[in-house]
C-alpha cells in the first residue's frame, strides 16, 4: 500500500499541462493543381473540425484559406450569384 501512494502523482493537472507542448508541422506541396490544393485545404479543415471534441486544436495557415473554406462549405441552397429562375415550358423562349 505504501508503494502505491508513493507512485501517485501529487499534482496531476500541473504535470499533464507541463507535458502538453505545441507540436508543429509544415507541409510543402509541389506539382499540385489549384483544385487539388483547394481539396487538400478543405480536407485538413474537416480533420481539424472532427478532432476538436477530442482535444487537439489544429490551426491552419494558408493563402486565402478563409475564402477556400467558405467556398467548400457552400451547398446548393447558398447560391447568391444567381437570380431565381422560372422554368420555361417546352418550346418556349425567354424574353431577353
Amino acid at each position: 500500500m505504501e508503494k502505491v501512494k508513493k507512485d501517485v502523482d501529487k499534482s496531476p493537472l500541473i504535470s499533464y499541462i507541463y507535458r502538453m507542448k505545441d507540436k508543429e508541422i509544415n507541409i510543402n506541396v509541389e506539382n499540385i493543381t489549384s483544385k487539388q490544393w483547394t481539396n487538400l485545404l478543405i480536407e485538413l479543415n474537416l480533420v481539424s473540425e472532427a478532432w476538436k471534441p477530442y482535444g487537439p486544436k489544429i490551426k491552419l495557415k494558408a493563402k486565402n484559406l478563409d475564402r477556400i473554406i467558405k467556398w467548400g462549405r457552400k451547398t446548393n441552397d447558398d447560391r447568391e450569384d444567381r437570380q431565381t429562375s422560372k422554368s420555361l415550358g417546352k418550346n418556349k423562349r425567354s424574353k431577353v
